[in-house]
């Protein structure tokens, strides 16, 4: 099939609309957020809420004290771990309240 200039699958226009937007870091933390539950497995995920990213932070809230503790001493390894699930360094560290 000959594809004139002007014609783009719908994957591509809805990629050059992102880009245009700058829905780019939007897209991958949300992607990072939603890979939450993968990464610490559920246990911690159902006694976690209010995920949110701002300024390459994650900000987490955990409702059991001990289960923070535990996700406090794994830091680092779960901010490299979800980076490597969007492909991309989204976030530098995590926040726990």
């Amino acid at each position: 099939m000959i594809k004139r200039d002007n014609q783009y699958s719908l994957k591509e226009a809805i990629e050059q609309l992102i880009r245009a937007y700058g829905f780019q870091d939007k897209l991958l933390e949300t992607t990072l957020i939603d890979s939450w539950e993968e990464v610490v497995g559920g246990v911690y995920a159902a006694h976690t809420k209010n995920l949110r990213v701002k300024a390459k932070t994650l900000y987490v809230k955990v409702d059991v004290p001990a289960l923070r503790q535990e996700l406090l001493m794994q830091r680092s390894e779960l901010v490299k771990k979800l980076n490597a699930k969007v492909g991309k360094k989204v976030i530098e560290d995590i926040v726990l309240h």
